[in-house]
């Protein structure tokens, strides 16, 4: 096991005689002592915090975001690994980190915040017109990879599907996108930092194609 995933040791039999000879007071003080390290909680940052020269631009048509799905391993707040020089099959959790709330609704957050910069977007609850875009998601990988102990890069990969709501709804296209970010450090933080700048690029990436698959429907 790579020395960073490593959880802290428990208490001591010292520690345990000590706590019975203390009072009360004193008592619950070596109690949080020796209690087990809470985890580190992280989530992408504040996000943008000014409006950008986009916002300013002709505005995109109306998008419906659906919630994403992601795949059984990802429902959790665990930050997940692979050791690609040991067991890349092996999903690892970190021992002393984790996210603030599961992965997909993370990069549905950022994705929100990006996209919406241009565009109106929609929600489950909100009043659909026949005709308008339905971007469905699903996340499939989203994990940071060690190729050796002290190197790791972050991988977010994303399946869409884009369609027109109606009856019968209309699928316009389907697409895997992909981003790959190295990480600066081959730790927790190195891997949220890392996985926020791969969110980031793949929310590009997906907006291009948005535009794509509509330039495309219109042009005659």
């Amino acid at each position: 096991m790579h020395p960073l995933f490593v959880s802290a040791p428990p208490c001591s039999p010292t520690a345990g005689r000590l706590l019975r000879a203390v009072g009360a007071g004193a008592l619950a003080l070596l109690l949080g002592a020796c209690s087990t390290p809470r985890s580190a909680v992280y989530d992408f940052g504040p996000g943008p915090t000014q409006a950008t020269a986009a916002n300013r631009m002709a505005p995109l048509p109306t998008v419906l975001l659906a919630e994403m799905d992601g795949a059984s391993a990802l429902d959790g707040t665990a930050m997940l690994y692979r050791l690609l020089y040991a067991d890349a099959q092996q999903l690892r959790p970190y021992a002393q980190a984790r996210w603030s709330m599961p992965p997909a609704q993370l990069l549905r957050l950022r994705l929100r915040e990006l996209l919406g910069q241009r565009r109106s977007l929609l929600g489950a609850t909100d009043a659909v017109p026949p005709g308008t875009l339905v971007l469905r998601l699903e996340l499939e990988e989203f994990s940071q990879l060690f190729g050796t102990a002290q190197s790791s890069s972050a991988l977010v990969r994303l399946r869409a599907t884009l369609g027109r709501s109606g009856s019968p709804a209309r699928v316009l296209a389907q697409t895997s996108l992909v981003q790959q970010q190295p990480s600066t450090t081959a730790d927790a933080p190195g891997g949220v930092k890392a996985l926020a700048q791969a969110s980031d690029a793949l929310a590009l990436q997906l907006d291009q194609w948005l535009q794509q698959v509509v330039a495309a429907e219109v042009t005659p």
